[in-house]
């Protein structure tokens, strides 16, 4: 029975981010499924709210138990390491001892923290990363923004990631790619009311910006979805989001959305807990989303982890097309769009017969994104 710590990013510090933690959940029970004894490693950055702090990593643990990784889960709780770099770190869950146990009997570290800290990384004897990022991951280490420290092997989630079709550097690395993964025991079939609308749930502003020599630009979902306000003039099918929102001028860009006539909802009350964001997924009639501009201009052929829920659950997605794709269909249960006018014509199509693109939603989850099909080629790469 291999062994595999997955090393996770930000969901113990995030606990309102129901769907960010199913993404590394996907990849936990995919592994389970291949036979794995999977831990969780994660690291905690205490903040100056100790309160906040007890209440967000009982809410962590008390999930993780939920799906049966009650013992087996690491937390190294310290302040941040740029602010605070060398200080001592906490163990919780296992404790010192146990976790140390762990690192040495590990077959693999299945890493989603890009900046590691490298000493810990070192205590494994077979290492991968996890690309969640593509396009702009090769972005920002081949500028120096960020830095990387060498694995074994380098797993993407992007189509184009090291061929040609890809508009970014593969950073002089190998790249093996996968999909996203759902695990689909966990994600049934689940019809959706007559009224009900499309949906997606995501991020809005972040201040996510890309910064290139003299070039910048803002690189959030709010900047994708802003080009595509008008839509609901041009459909009749209800179109909603569930965002998380932040600021006064993220209020500002709600009530201009509400008057195209988009419906907003706070993602905090209605997908902040794993079941939640699930249960909006699945009461859905199918997913309507853009993408980050850097997808986009990167041409990473990206696929959400997200969408892959929708998917799984046997929902039609109409999504922005990031990019050449081998596999990814556009007109059977996946619509995938560049203007607004073929984002208004994928809508029709999906309406016009749903109970096929319903099918053809689920039969694509099941053929390429498949969590033990996922974990499978990871293990065949990973394990050396």
């Amino acid at each position: 029975m291999p062994v595999v710590v997955v090393s996770a990013f930000n969901v113990a510090n995030f606990p309102e981010g129901g769907g960010h933690f199913w993404v590394y959940m996907q990849y936990v029970l995919g592994l389970h499924q291949c036979g794995c004894e999977v831990y969780w490693l994660e690291r905690f950055v205490s903040t100056d709210d100790p309160a906040r702090d007890e209440a967000a990593i009982a809410t962590f643990f008390r999930r993780t138990a939920e799906f049966g990784l009650g013992d087996r889960v690491i937390l190294l709780v310290g302040p941040d390491p740029k602010r605070s770099p060398g200080a001592a770190l906490h163990y919780r869950g296992l404790d010192a001892s146990q976790a140390e146990g762990v690192f040495r009997r590990a077959d693999l570290l299945l890493n989603f923290h890009y900046a590691i800290d490298p000493e810990l990384l070192a205590r494994f004897r077979r290492t991968a990363l996890v690309d969640i990022d593509p396009g702009l991951l090769q972005f920002w280490i081949s500028r120096g923004q960020l830095v990387v420290p060498c694995h074994d092997v380098y797993f993407t989630t992007g189509e184009t990631v090291g061929t040609k079709a890809a508009r970014f550097p593969d950073c002089g690395l190998t790249w093996v790619d996968i999909h996203p993964p759902v695990a689909l025991g966990r994600w049934p079939l689940s019809p959706a009311a007559p009224a009900a609308a499309m949906t997606t749930i995501s991020a809005w502003d972040g201040g996510d910006w890309i910064v290139d020599g003299d070039q910048m630009y803002e690189n959030t979902k709010r900047m994708s979805f802003l080009r595509y306000k008008d839509l609901p003039r041009l459909t009749p099918q209800p179109l909603e989001l569930a965002l998380f929102l932040r600021t006064a001028m993220d209020e500002q860009d709600r009530q201009l959305m509400e008057r195209h006539g988009w419906t907003i909802r706070r993602s905090r009350e209605i997908a902040a807990t794993p079941e939640r964001y699930q249960a909006y997924i699945q009461g859905s009639l199918g997913e309507f989303s853009c993408a980050k501009p850097s997808c986009m201009k990167f041409q990473n052929a990206w696929v959400s982890d997200r969408t892959v829920c929708y998917l799984a659950s046997g929902k039609p997605v109409v999504v922005q097309d990031t990019g050449p794709s081998h596999y990814l269909p556009n007109g059977e249960g996946m619509f995938r769009f560049s203007t607004l006018e073929q984002a208004a014509e994928a809508l029709a199509a999906v309406s016009a017969d749903y109970p096929r693109h319903c099918r053809a939603a689920r039969a694509l989850a099941e053929t390429h994104f498949d969590a033990s099909r996922v974990a499978k080629r990871i293990l065949e790469n990973g394990l050396g």
